[in-house]
């Protein structure tokens, strides 16, 4: 963690985040079926898109916008890192778990099959 103390947006950020929500709510309550229905589906629908394309860019240009690109960055520098398992590996460990699962349900339904008999023979 940095110790450092990361200064506030400034006004700027704060328009941009004011803008960012005006689109956001355009696109779900301007670009809905009733208040345009005489507009075909498809410009909707590209109109909805565009306005969320634009509301998702004024976002990314704040500071917490350019602070969340950095982070799916270094995020996906540590994916690459991951030694993902073989195929073969793979199966082999659904097998194990496969067999194990099998197991524990088989001694689950003998501890049940004993206790039921056992609360039969007391119960009558």
């Amino acid at each position: 963690m940095s110790t450092e103390i990361k200064a506030k947006g400034s006004l700027f950020d704060v328009v941009k985040w004011l803008v960012a929500i005006a689109l956001f709510v355009a696109a779900v309550i301007g670009s809905g079926n009733y208040l345009y229905p005489e507009v075909g589906t498809l410009y909707r629908v590209l109109a909805v898109v565009g306005l969320m394309l634009l509301a998702v860019g004024a976002a990314l240009t704040t500071k917490q916008g350019q602070d969340f690109l950095v982070l799916l960055k270094e995020a996906n520098k540590e994916r690459r890192k991951v030694v993902w398992p073989t195929p073969v590996e793979t199966r082999q460990t659904t097998m194990i778990v496969v067999v194990v699962v099998v197991l524990a349900g088989l001694i689950l339904w003998g501890l049940d099959w004993v206790l039921s008999s056992l609360v039969k023979l007391v119960v009558g």
